[in-house]
């Protein structure tokens, strides 16, 4: 399994708004089942990360592309595979 920083930057404010309630729920199904470690938005309102744990790029981008922001088009989508080390 390896992690993958999924950025969301903010294309439409008011469509965020309005699906954050679906987003919030699809992330929280994917806590349940184990696949993201870590999610939030930035400071300065520009969009948001999430860190997804998977088998692959192609299995974590087959989830993130399922959540409600990005189907809906109120968030662009990058993601990267992440070495991480944690302290």
């Amino acid at each position: 399994m390896s992690y993958f920083v999924v950025y969301l930057p903010m294309k439409d404010e008011e469509l965020s708004q309005t699906l954050r309630p679906d987003h919030l729920a699809f992330l929280d199904e994917q806590i349940e089942k184990g696949n993201v470690k870590a999610k939030g938005r930035f400071a300065d309102g520009s969009g948001g990360m999430v860190i997804y744990e998977a088998e692959s790029l192609e299995a974590a981008e087959e989830i993130a592309k399922q959540d409600p922001y990005v189907e809906k088009g109120a968030r662009g989508i990058e993601i990267k595979e992440w070495i991480a080390s944690f302290a």
